[in-house]
């Protein structure tokens, strides 16, 4: 790390974090018995797609501040993250931009997440991400492309056929459709994971953060769905995946739980059949297509929150594009 010079009134920042001159008194000295490996604190990051960011996000701090052993965390100041997020800035992504604002939210939460995490086991006094400015959302809107509803009405009719495989991946494309799941929400759905609640069908959906929300199902997903078991012959076997990869393309299934890769390959390629040329299709667009769908068919905010597992209302409002619609752009008013 080079040498850095003072930033935002703070004191000049040296090139050791151990060097910062931080005394401990005894009190604290006792306190802080050892720094807790980062790897508990991993631990309790369920999502694998963030354990893996926030632990490369971590990694990447540590190099910068030249962190070396867990101890070194007590030493950490508020200087050391301001310099780390202007270093951040100046930088130059993959795409020969710089950092998207998004990035470097995700890369400062990740180190505020972990000293939140030493906070609370007394392995540090203070967080010292805490008032560090964070960069202002790029847009009011989310980036991830929605299908329009023509389109979605193609993609759900895409798969043909009485196969199994033809009958789960219609139930497959039905549930992202009709419930927003996340990708891996949808994989380890389990057989069991179909219950009724006061007298209608739900899913029960293991999200984020260990979180249980409970979907209702919708009809055409429920159709599909029973479709897809009364030919894959699973339905008794409630403690094993619901959705399984499938041989031959025709018959016998395999009891372990389709990937959200698999899952992916298969909307991309129905996306592909019924020509759905939407730039960045991926399978968050249909987790977007749904809750935008929603959102325009006047579900409220924070219904719509809670149905798709938002830990803050401000990701939700990503998806709210009714102000955006084409159709009701000034440009189609204009009338010469």
């Amino acid at each position: 790390m080079n040498d850095l010079t003072k930033t935002e009134n703070t004191a000049p920042i040296v090139r050791r974090v151990n060097s910062v001159n931080r005394v401990l008194t005894a009190e604290e000295f006792h306190q802080l018995a050892a720094v807790p490996a980062a790897a508990v604190w991993f631990a309790n990051i369920d999502n694998p797609n963030t354990r893996r960011a926030y632990q490369n996000d971590v990694s990447e701090f540590m190099g910068f501040c030249d962190i070396e052993h867990p101890e070194e965390f007590r030493h950490v100041t508020r200087a050391h993250i301001i310099a780390w997020r202007t270093d951040l800035e100046s930088r130059i992504g993959p795409t020969c931009a710089p950092l998207a604002p998004s990035t470097l939210r995700r890369k400062l939460s990740a180190v505020s997440s972990l000293f939140e995490h030493l906070c609370n086991e007394n392995a540090v006094s203070h967080n010292p991400v805490a008032g560090v400015k964070r960069p202002a959302a790029d847009a009011n809107e989310g980036k991830t492309p929605a299908l329009s509803d023509d389109q979605a009405r193609k993609l759900l009719q895409a798969p043909e056929g009485d196969t199994i495989k033809a009958a789960r991946d219609r139930a497959i494309i039905a549930v992202y459709l009709f419930h927003a799941l996340r990708r891996t929400e949808l994989a380890d759905l389990k057989v069991s994971a179909l219950r009724e609640r006061r007298g209608v069908m739900h899913f029960t959906v293991k999200g984020k953060g260990s979180k249980t929300r409970y979907v209702p199902i919708h009809p055409a997903a429920l159709s599909a769905i029973e479709e897809y078991l009364a030919l894959a012959g699973h339905r008794e076997e409630r403690h094993k995946a619901l959705f399984r990869p499938v041989r031959n393309n025709t018959t016998g299934t395999l009891e372990k739980p389709i990937t959200g890769d698999g899952v992916y390959k298969i909307v991309k390629t129905y996306g592909k059949k019924v020509g759905i040329a939407v730039d960045g299709l991926c399978l968050h667009s249909l987790r977007a297509t749904a809750a935008t769908n929603a959102l325009e068919h006047k579900a409220d905010l924070a219904y719509v929150q809670a149905w798709l597992g938002h830990a803050n209302v401000s990701t939700t409002r990503l998806y709210d594009r009714r102000r955006s619609r084409p159709e009701d752009s000034p440009t189609f008013k204009v009338n010469y």
